[in-house]
């Protein structure tokens, strides 16, 4: 008679470890989606932050901070967006956030001095980045107090920190043109034209650097192209402005040549310099 009850009992016992078998395999799984879940979260956040549209990158971590208000890295791509987007209003707001966060680190202190700088609030710029411990030494970090110093007309702590932030980066040819650009505007154009040309020996395509090495150039009456790459669209354009230069100069039949050249130049019609050479041609 007890062997009905203990098969009975054997039966229950495997059914139960079969059950329990079942819900630790369940469990197995679940981690493992939750893994996979995190691994494709984070793939798309990058894809996100770097080759998406920037409006599309908004909608999708707006999405996601709502869904988890708790992570800062999606606070982040939220605000890292809205400045990819151009909407610097919201931008400060989000970064605000991010700072207010108790994860939060001194990268995100420059993260918000920079949008703030964005939207044109340099005092609130230098504040936040007055907060930052001077120990704390990164190229953007440097490269915004350069910018602050110029826009307080600081230009020997501009300089200072334009050096400083050259030599913590691989790629120096954007802050090296600002520091031209700074020269510029101060009136030091031989010195202006050497950063410049400084920028464009780190990158040959950066044409802002090759318009600005021709307003410098300009600006000291030398009415030649330097000698960099161009190709003709670009050469046509840098002509036109070493044309208005001219005409800035006074030397209006130099100005003059120049425009004729640039429109002779350009492959296309080129209206910006039509237009300029009429009004002097007809004034």
């Amino acid at each position: 008679m007890r062997h009905p009850i203990l098969i009975s009992l054997c039966i229950a016992g495997s059914f139960s470890l079969s059950a329990c078998e079942q819900r630790i395999d369940k469990d197995k799984v679940d981690r493992a989606f939750q893994e996979v879940d995190v691994i494709d979260e984070s793939n798309l956040s990058d894809i996100m932050l770097t080759v998406a549209d920037p409006n599309e990158a908004v909608s999708y971590f707006a999405r996601a901070t709502k869904e988890k208000p708790e992570r800062i890295d999606l606070q982040r791509g939220l605000a890292s967006s809205l400045v990819r987007a151009k909407r610097n209003t919201e931008a400060v707001s989000a970064w605000q956030k991010v700072v207010k966060h108790a994860d939060s680190t001194n990268d995100d202190q420059v993260d918000l001095a920079d949008a703030y700088i964005r939207a044109g609030q340099w005092k609130e710029a230098e504040e936040t980045l007055d907060k930052v411990p001077p120990t704390y030494e990164t190229f953007k970090r440097y490269r915004l107090e350069a910018m602050i110093a110029d826009s307080n007309k600081e230009w020997k702590k501009a300089d200072s920190f334009y050096d400083i932030a050259v030599g913590l980066t691989t790629r120096p040819a954007g802050v090296l043109n600002n520091w031209g650009y700074s020269k510029l505007t101060r009136g030091e154009y031989a010195e202006a034209e050497r950063l410049f040309g400084e920028a464009l020996d780190q990158d040959g395509t950066l044409f802002t650097a090759k318009n600005n090495l021709v307003l410098a150039r300009g600006a000291q009456r030398k009415y030649t192209l330097p000698v960099i790459p161009m190709d003709q669209v670009e050469r046509a354009q840098l002509l036109h402005t070493l044309g208005l230069s001219a005409v800035k100069q006074g030397d209006v039949a130099t100005g003059k040549t120049l425009l004729r050249e640039a429109v002779e130049t350009h492959p296309q019609h080129f209206e910006a310099a039509v237009r300029s050479l009429r009004a002097l041609e007809d004034g």
